[in-house]
């Protein structure tokens, strides 16, 4: 199987071009990423990740960290130009995309979405399907996702990795 038809890389673009759930797109990227390269933060997978984040940053008014991030996507996407990653996405214009986007933060404009712009039509099928079964979040709880989800799983782990640390200061 091609890697853009993995499950969690359909449903980044699912959220990215369906509801524009950023929060979502970041979430399941990484999940797939620490699949099959956790340790490779120039993996091309990195670079759509910091994209969402982008784009999530932008749209609260984050100037800063959307800056930050869409230059780091932006340079990841170069370096990896010739990576499978972008085999079904239009690189180009992906690139395009996102220096528009880094411009129009740095001209302090209103957030402005944009589609990833597929270039497989199973691909786009696939997420075309998906969409239609995105559920319709209001804009709060897009722009503040971060901030109402559950982070009890989190907040868990992060506990055990504290206690982990303090036995093998022991």
């Amino acid at each position: 199987m091609h890697p853009l038809f993995h499950t969690l890389f359909v449903d980044y673009c699912t959220y990215f071009n369906g509801n524009e759930d950023y929060f979502e797109c970041h979430e399941v990227l990484e999940e797939y990423w620490k699949q099959i390269a956790p340790s490779d933060k120039n993996h091309p997978l990195v670079g759509y990740i910091q994209l969402a984040t982008g784009m999530y940053h932008w749209r609260r008014e984050n100037l800063k960290g959307a800056l930050r991030t869409f230059n780091k996507a932006f340079n990841n996407f170069r370096k990896n130009e010739n990576s499978i990653f972008f085999e079904y996405i239009d690189y180009d214009l992906l690139c395009e995309s996102c220096k528009e986007s880094t411009t129009k933060v740095e001209k302090d404009c209103p957030f402005t979405s944009f589609q990833l712009p597929i270039l497989s039509k199973k691909l786009e099928h696939l997420v075309s399907e998906k969409i239609n079964d995105l559920p319709n979040h209001s804009y709060h709880f897009l722009l503040n996702k971060h901030m109402l989800r559950d982070r009890s799983d989190i907040l868990i782990a992060r506990e055990l990795k504290r206690k982990m640390k303090g036995k093998k200061e022991i």
